[in-house]
């Protein structure tokens, strides 16, 4: 029996960049109370990159997409889709996607930004994903990005040994394939959002209310609780979409906020560690721009082989999460 047509949304190249500044927790240590161990033992965090003058969430996004465009063997022009997902954009208009565009070269294309923080490159997938299985689109640049330092309270320490600059992108181009879920590409995504626990985690500005750009704040108990048990859910979700079990998964690479989470949600699913892209140990929290860095150091290093299944997730501030399933 002959299988139906479609189009998919296929993964053809990964890219990355992070600051040149790379910060230790002894550095943080020396300008805020707080101890290499104190930070490790409830993050897992070692490391972080600061993003240092010249360098912006848009600059960032360019580097990692010219990364995953020569992974992808095309030239920018071929890209006729940007979707950028940041929570720090460059300017409050125009987007940084047009900045990105400007910067690639690229004359004319569609390109916009998505704002939903931590979640926002898995937001991004579905967007562009929709977008490509129309056939309009054909090639897609799909990135997350952010500078948080920009962002931060360097005075809490609760909150600024947690994040990290960095960007990551992929190519997403649309492909014949059939339904089967053996077949490259993203097999499913979901999404959600509980507007209800804007106070968890949030930043205390904004044009529209106090013209400023404001920091970040942040409830941590509440949202670990929440995290654990939404990124579990939508990962069970996710993949019945797409008529698998998490035996099926060979590479979770999830958001990269902090290790107890990332363990807590593994055990949930049954899953072992060693299934589980860990970066968070050497980027800290990057938020939209964790998941795609994570995937492509993996990408990099050999462990995510063509023809694996690959399931992405995310929670942040909103609360936003989502999860896609994908044969790389």
């Amino acid at each position: 029996m002959t299988r139906p047509a479609l189009l998919r949304s296929v993964v053809t190249g990964t890219g990355s960049a992070l600051p040149v500044r790379r910060v230790s927790n002894a550095e943080l240590a020396e300008q805020v109370d707080t101890t290499d161990a104190w930070i490790v033992e409830r993050t897992g965090i070692r490391f972080r990159h600061i993003a240092g003058d010249g360098e912006t969430t848009a600059t960032l996004a360019a580097d990692a997409s010219r990364a995953a465009l020569a992974a992808a063997g095309i030239d920018a022009t071929e890209i006729d889709l940007i979707v950028l997902a940041t929570a720090t954009p460059d300017q409050t208009f125009p987007s940084s996607a047009t900045k990105v565009q400007a910067l690639l070269g690229i004359p004319d294309c569609v390109a916009f930004d998505v704002a939903a923080v931590c979640s926002g490159f898995l937001y991004a997938v579905q967007v562009a994903d929709s977008m490509l299985r129309t056939g309009i689109h054909k090639r897609a640049l799909v990135i997350g990005a952010e500078t948080f330092s920009r962002i931060l309270d360097w005075e809490d320490r609760a909150t600024c040994v947690l994040f990290g600059d960095g960007a990551g992108a992929i190519v997403l181009e649309g492909q014949q394939s059939d339904d089967r879920p053996t077949a490259r590409g993203i097999l499913a995504t979901r999404l959600h959002a509980d507007g209800r626990h804007n106070d968890l985690l949030y930043v205390d500005g904004g044009p529209s209310t106090t013209g400023t750009v404001g920091k970040l704040r942040m409830k941590g108990r509440e949202v670990f609780r929440h995290a654990v048990v939404n990124l579990a859910a939508v990962l069970e979700e996710t993949l019945e979409l797409a008529g698998l079990t998490s035996a099926d998964v060979d590479w979770v690479v999830p958001h990269q906020a902090n290790s107890r989470i990332l363990d807590a949600t593994a055990r949930k699913l049954g899953l072992p560690a060693e299934k589980v892209v860990v970066t968070v140990d050497q980027h800290a929290n990057t938020s939209a721009a964790s998941v795609p860095l994570a995937l492509d150091v993996a990408v990099r290093d050999g462990r995510i082989k063509p023809g694996q299944l690959v399931v992405l997730e995310a929670m942040g501030g909103g609360f936003t999460w989502g999860a896609a399933v994908l044969r790389y």
